[in-house]
C-alpha cells in the first residue's frame, strides 16, 4: 500500500509543473482599432453607404406615389360615407371602399417588400465587410506583433501608438474595393407536407 501511495505522489509532482506550465499566459500586446472610421471611409463602404441611401430614397418616393392618390381617395370615400349620415351605402360606394381596401393593402405589401429588401440588403453589406475584416484583423495583429485586438470604443483610454486603424483601412481598401448592394433573393421557404390520413 506504501509504494502505491508513494507511486501516486511522485506522479502528481511531475504531473504539477507540466500543469502549471500549460497555463501560463503570456502578456497582452494590445492593438486598437477604431471600426466607425473604417467603416466610414473605407471607399467600398462609402460607395455601398450611397447606394443604400437611394435605395431608400427610391423606396420614399414610392411611398408617396402610391400614397397620395390613396389618401385623395380615402377622404372622397369617407366624405360619400359622412355624408349618408348613418344610412347603410348604396352598391356603388361599398366597391368604392373594396377596391381602395385593396389598393391600399397592395400599396402596404408592396412598401413592406421594399423595407424588406432594402433591410437584406443593408444585412448583406455589412456581411461582406465582416467577412473581410476577420482575417484583416489576424494580419494587422500578426504584423504589428500584437496577440489582442479592441475596439477604440470599448476602451477608456489608449495611446496613439497602438491605434491599427490606418492598416486595417488600408488592408481593406486593398482586399474589398467594392461589394454587392443588392442582397441574393431570399430562398424560397419550402411547403410543410400535410399529414396523411390513414
Amino acid at each position: 500500500m506504501k509504494i502505491l501511495l508513494v507511486t501516486a505522489a511522485l506522479a502528481a509532482s511531475i504531473l504539477t509543473p507540466a500543469a502549471a506550465t500549460a497555463q501560463a499566459i503570456p502578456g497582452a500586446v494590445v492593438a486598437v482599432v477604431d471600426l466607425d472610421r473604417v467603416t466610414a471611409e473605407c471607399t467600398a463602404c462609402k460607395t455601398a453607404a450611397a447606394a443604400l441611401r437611394g435605395q431608400v430614397t427610391s423606396l420614399q418616393t414610392r411611398a408617396k406615389t402610391l400614397g397620395t392618390p390613396l389618401q385623395t381617395e380615402g377622404k372622397s370615400i369617407q366624405t360619400a360615407i359622412d355624408a349618408l349620415q348613418g344610412k347603410e351605402p348604396d352598391a356603388a360606394l361599398k366597391t368604392r371602399v373594396t377596391a381602395f381596401e385593396s389598393k391600399r393593402q397592395a400599396a402596404e405589401t408592396e412598401l413592406q417588400r421594399g423595407q424588406q429588401q432594402v433591410q437584406r440588403n443593408q444585412a448583406y453589406v455589412s456581411q461582406q465587410i465582416q467577412q473581410k475584416l476577420g482575417p484583416i484583423y489576424q494580419q494587422v495583429m500578426q504584423k504589428r506583433g500584437a496577440n489582442l485586438m479592441v475596439e477604440v470604443g470599448t476602451t477608456l483610454a489608449s495611446g496613439a501608438a497602438l491605434d491599427v486603424t490606418g492598416d486595417v483601412l488600408a488592408a481593406l481598401n486593398a482586399q474589398l474595393p467594392s461589394v454587392q448592394t443588392t442582397a441574393p433573393a431570399a430562398p424560397a421557404q419550402p411547403q410543410q407536407q400535410q399529414p396523411q390520413g390513414r
